[in-house]
């Protein structure tokens, strides 16, 4: 076994102790970084001072999650956050939970709950990172760039992982989470569009050491009521997405008249067929501009997931959704997302089995199921 403890303490000197290095179970290392846990008060203005839902994991409250600091490689089936590397494309949603399960113990696909209060974390002190959103270039600033990967070829400008500036990390700061907006879209695990119905694996138990969780017929999966509580499918007060405008029955990918709107109920569909998973009619909007029905309550969990706007953000990316049949979720935006892409943009779009194309990567994280602390 390779001897990688002169690699973890240049990696904790260089960052201060908030970067690491953690090796999975056949002794292979990979860079991350340690969030210690946040309280909603940290991120959501008036919100109470009890732990973000990211921090409970398995009826368990920790102290720090350790999310991999770049886009993921893959390694004979395993997961690996590794510098200047090309990300790993082409795999699905379940892919991607067997890619970092297969690490062992305590790695998982990264949550939506955790990738949300990361996003809440960067908004609140000002640090939104830019990315490669305009094939190779931040498209705000384009004297921003990265180093091209080898993936750089066939109309494909992916930058090889965390090679971008300051201003491409979640933080402004090279101790920080590498390219959380732009260059690919990525999945995110314990979030899913069913039907219309927003559900989630409740906290972060989406990170517990176990593939049957996430299963399109698993037990664990929950809607969210008006009031901010887990609930069983299909219950009439949990949050759906539909549209002011009906959709139509038009087998190609396109977009359609009218944004997504929250509601307890859903008017409008995408597509005729209520329960199909091919990919055809989408409604869009910008995520900031999100809204609800009238009489429609919100909850504080729903911002807290950010799935709903806590106020506008002119960088905040794209909301897009196919409220028919399964849809896993992906964030971020990708190498020619442009304005579209940001930290809160997010798709439900394709269903599990996409195979992702050269669009969608991964990025796992570790939580030690036994305690707190490596």
């Amino acid at each position: 076994m390779h001897d990688f403890s002169d690699l973890k303490l240049a990696i904790e000197a260089l960052s201060g102790g908030s970067n690491t290095v953690i090796l999975d179970d056949l002794g292979m290392p990979s860079i991350v970084v340690a969030l210690p846990k946040l309280y909603l008060s940290d991120l959501l203005d008036g919100a109470p001072r009890i732990p973000h839902p990211a921090w409970l994991v398995d009826g368990m409250e920790k102290d720090v999650i350790y999310v991999s600091k770049y886009m993921n490689i893959v390694r004979d089936d395993r997961a690996y956050s590794l510098p200047a590397q090309d990300p790993r494309v082409f795999f699905t949603y379940d892919q991607a939970i067997d890619f970092c399960l297969n690490k062992g113990a305590g790695w998982h696909l990264m949550t939506n709950a955790l990738w949300a209060a990361t996003a809440l974390w960067s908004k609140k002190n000002g640090t939104m990172p830019e990315g490669n959103t305009n094939n190779g270039e931040n498209y705000y600033a384009p004297h921003e760039k990265g180093v091209p990967s080898s993936g750089y070829r066939d109309s494909v400008y992916r930058t090889a992982t965390g090679t971008g500036p300051a201003t491409w990390f979640h933080n402004h700061n090279m101790s920080g989470i590498a390219d959380m907006t732009g260059n690919l879209w990525e999945w995110v695990s314990g979030l899913r569009l069913l039907n219309g119905e927003i559900q989630v694996i409740p906290d972060g138990t989406a990170a517990a050491f176990n593939r049957n969780i996430h299963k399109a017929d698993s037990h664990l999966w929950h809607a969210i009521t008006e009031e901010g509580v887990y609930s069983a499918h299909g219950e009439t007060n949990t949050l759906k997405l539909s549209s002011r405008f009906p959709g139509d029955s038009v087998e190609a990918d396109h977009v359609l008249s009218g944004t997504p709107i929250y509601d307890i109920s859903i008017e409008n569909y995408a597509f005729s067929d209520k329960t199909s998973t091919g990919n055809f009619g989408y409604y869009d909007c910008r995520f900031s501009e999100l809204q609800a029905a009238e009489g429609v309550k919100i909850p504080l969990l729903m911002k807290a997931l950010a799935l709903y706007p806590e106020n506008n953000g002119e960088r905040d990316g794209i909301f897009v959704m196919r409220n028919y049949g399964e849809r896993m979720a992906v964030r971020g935006g990708k190498h020619d997302s442009r304005d579209r892409a940001g930290q809160f943009a997010l798709h439900f779009y394709n269903p599990r089995y996409y195979h992702g194309g050269s669009a969608i990567g991964f990025r796992s994280a570790y939580v030690n199921l036994n305690g707190d602390r490596i």
